[in-house]
């Protein structure tokens, strides 16, 4: 049954303009992103477009206005694109039946090239900080392997209606599920899928996955990417992951590595060999968080390799890319969908993670200011602390971003998280037979 408009939480917007400009955030976005758009401008000759005034640099200048400024619409935007400069492109008054056409016919292949390009950039300034620290386990795992990804999938929220040319679709139709690799590390996205069929079960991403999978990487999986082939595979291609147990699931235990009151390391093997599917040695590590007891599943056999506090540690850590659809679809709007065209939804998703690359950027660089690891900073308070910067700037009490933000007058903006005494953890454990 279709939900009703009024009844879908992430559609209840009281916006009914966009945010104010900021020229130095306009200019980040212009210095970063406008070279890579001119070095794919041979591939959009190469699809045979005519040259046009909704090109391939007004069109991304629009909707990434539209991202990041928050347009309520593609009328506002209409609007906004007759009257002012947007980013790169200088005003320029067309149709709006031309832009909402355009919003759903235009490659959105463009768009993600220009992001594959971008993330080039923003990997060498982020290899190029040095204050801000890793987390410990990630720091450990990091000597061992390669790459360290974590890979989920999530569905996109119901679409409005906000072009003339939706009317008629179904009120409430869900758009679609991506499913997303991102980098530990960089919190970076290395591939994303899009599957128009929201109800797409995690495996059938798979083949994909396996495709982008090298030698040498940690996967850190979600539950419904449990499949007995795919953990074969990944063996296979010289590959490890980690994900947890499922509760009904069959093993053999084969030995203890080391055992405490709080821990237990050891060596299982994994199915049954029902309707073909492998046996596999695992490695099955449990921890004890309080009365609870947590059970983790990794191929990295040797406890030298990834510690069994390691493992509990980074796996964790997957919320990370919980955190990224989160900014993605709240913060970022992405769950405010403005077209039911699968090409404008794409259009709409790779816009909407160029901004967001680029405020990870801004946030690793607020905490290489403050040598704080990544981690104590908040990517939300950062995006919203821009608005603040917009007002002192326009008042003349302010001239960097970077300063506004880590200046300790403005430790109210809730840049730095606030710490949780409650949650304070012990220290790191790495010995591979913790006692």
């Amino acid at each position: 049954m279709a939900h009703s408009q009024k009844s879908i939480r992430d559609h209840a917007r009281n916006r009914t303009h966009p945010n104010l400009d900021n020229k130095m955030i306009s200019q980040q976005l212009e210095d970063l992103v406008k070279p890579c758009i001119y070095n794919q401008l041979a591939y959009y000759r190469s699809l045979e477009m005519r040259e046009r005034i909704l090109g391939l640099p007004l069109m991304l200048a629009a909707v990434l206005t539209l991202v990041w400024r928050q347009v309520p619409s593609a009328r506002e935007l209409n609007r906004m694109l007759a009257r002012e400069n947007l980013l790169w492109a200088k005003a320029v008054s067309v149709s709006q039946q031309a832009l909402s056409q355009r919003l759903l016919t235009f490659p959105a292949e463009l768009f993600e090239q220009v992001l594959n390009e971008l993330l080039v950039t923003l990997n060498q300034r982020w290899h190029q900080r040095k204050k801000r620290s890793l987390p410990l386990s990630v720091a450990y795992a990091n000597r061992h392997f390669e790459r360290l990804w974590i890979v989920d999938a999530s569905t996109l929220e119901a679409l409005f209606r906000k072009l003339k040319s939706l009317e008629s679709s179904t009120l409430g139709k869900l758009g679609g599920r991506i499913c997303a690799v991102v980098d530990l590390k960089t919190r970076y996205p290395i591939q994303t899928w899009f599957d128009e069929k929201p109800y797409a079960h995690e495996s059938n991403f798979v083949p994909d996955l396996l495709r982008l999978v090298t030698p040498k990487t940690l996967l850190l999986l979600d539950r419904g990417f449990w499949n007995y082939v795919l953990f074969e595979q990944l063996i296979l291609a010289q590959s490890d992951f980690i994900t947890r147990l499922k509760s009904n699931a069959k093993y053999q235990s084969l030995s203890i590595l080391s055992q405490s009151s709080t821990h237990k390391d050891a060596l299982i093997r994994l199915g049954t060999g029902y309707q073909g599917n492998p046996i596999l040695n695992l490695r099955l590590i449990e921890i004890r968080h309080g009365n609870s007891w947590y059970r983790y599943l990794t191929s990295v056999l040797n406890p030298n390799l990834l510690p069994p506090y390691v493992v509990s540690d980074l796996y964790c850590r997957r919320w990370c890319i919980e955190e990224s659809f989160l900014l993605l679809k709240r913060l970022l709007g992405l769950s405010y969908l403005w077209t039911g065209s699968i090409n404008g939804i794409k259009l709409q998703l790779w816009a909407t993670w160029l901004f967001y690359v680029v405020l990870i950027d801004l946030a690793d660089e607020v905490a290489d200011e403050l040598t704080l690891p990544f981690d104590s900073i908040s990517v939300e308070m950062v995006f919203r602390g821009i608005y603040h910067f917009t007002q002192a700037l326009n008042q003349g009490n302010a001239s960097s971003l970077i300063a506004y933000l880590t200046a300790p007058e403005n430790q109210d903006l809730g840049i730095v998280k606030s710490p949780r005494p409650k949650r304070v953890k012990p220290p790191m454990d790495f010995s591979p037979s913790p006692s």
